[in-house]
């Protein structure tokens, strides 16, 4: 953990970075830039769906927001009369060989964000070979499919690339990894086909995204309650997802003393962990629920979250797959 907070108080802070990680983020972009020709080239081949495939991704390491804008993306498409389906790799999750999620998936299993997704009511697919992931919601019904976390996965061709940007901390000191907190460089931002601002001051050619949340579900029997009656309240606040700090600093928006409890992206937690020894209320992130719920306490709550996007985003996204499809119908010439 040390080296992790070193590390991110250079990528995010006034701290430096490391001697040693200088010359390895120069030689990651020197791979980073190598993958790039061998796919652009052809060199290394592209699997192609025949149908439009929309990868949501970020250039920084830790949680943008990807995950409520897939589910809310996969929400818009279906009140658009097409039956979207998300691939994910399945992080976090024991899973290698491609496996369409059925009632009740195990986080331990098939990795947390998918069951997340899964539980919005839409098709999921988790596997590491992503288009053998992906022909499972084909052979479901899907007619687009949503790659998860997919921007620096190339063998997956896709038709849309989203970028999802942390609006506060945006891309840190700007450098690669382990230096800084980038997985390309920033110029891949001239790649893409939409950018997505996760709060914060959306910069010029970004759409705005907030995240809404304004109650807390009980896990163990999902009564539900306004998020602000917690005002005033002392409460133990988990968080074990890239950016822990926004779910903290939400929680103090709305009036709650927050004690927090900072864990690892993707931890898997046991009961014992989430034992503080009183009877306070403790809030979660959805995310963190679905590793929860087989040993849960009544008091212990989860924050639900909705992606807020103007409708402009989703028009303009609508525009793009239609033009997709007249495409894919036309005869060849």
């Amino acid at each position: 953990m040390a080296l992790i907070d070193t590390l991110e108080s250079a990528w995010y802070g006034n701290g430096r970075a490391p001697w040693w990680s200088r010359p390895l983020a120069a030689l990651y972009g020197v791979v980073v830039r190598a993958r790039g020709v061998l796919y652009g080239r052809g060199v290394r081949s592209r699997v192609r769906l025949p149908v439009p495939v929309i990868v949501i991704g970020n250039l920084s390491v830790g949680g943008t927001g990807k995950t409520p804008l897939t589910i809310a993306l996969a929400d818009a498409l279906r009140t658009r009369g097409l039956r979207p389906g998300v691939v994910s790799r399945g992080y976090g999750g024991t899973q290698r060989d491609p496996l369409l999620l059925g009632i009740a998936p195990d986080p331990a299993r098939v990795g947390d964000e998918p069951c997340l997704i899964h539980a919005s009511g839409v098709p999921v697919a988790v596997g590491r070979d992503r288009p053998a992931a992906a022909r499972l919601l084909l052979e479901a019904g899907c007619d687009v499919v949503i790659a998860d976390d997919g921007l620096q996965h190339y063998r997956l061709a896709r038709d849309v690339e989203i970028c999802v940007i942390d609006g506060v901390r945006r891309f840190g000191n700007g450098r690669l990894l382990p230096a800084g907190p980038l997985r390309e460089p920033l110029s891949r931002l001239q790649q893409v086909d939409f950018r997505v601002c996760n709060g914060g001051l959306a910069a010029d050619g970004e759409y705005p995204m907030q995240l809404r949340g304004g109650e807390a579900v009980a896990l163990c029997d999902g009564r539900r309650r306004p998020l602000a009656n917690f005002s005033g309240q002392r409460v133990h606040a988990v968080a074990a997802i890239g950016n822990p700090e926004r779910f903290f600093a939400a929680l103090r928006g709305t009036g709650i003393e927050v004690i927090e409890h900072a864990f690892a992206d993707h931890h898997a937690f046991t009961a014992a962990e989430l034992d503080f020894g009183d009877r306070l209320p403790l809030l979660m992130t959805d995310k963190d629920a679905v590793k929860c719920r087989q040993f849960a306490q009544p008091h212990w709550w989860r924050v639900p979250v909705q992606a807020d996007l103007p409708e402009a985003f989703y028009e303009a996204l609508g525009k793009r797959l239609a033009g997709l499809r007249r495409d894919r119908d036309s005869p060849a010439t």
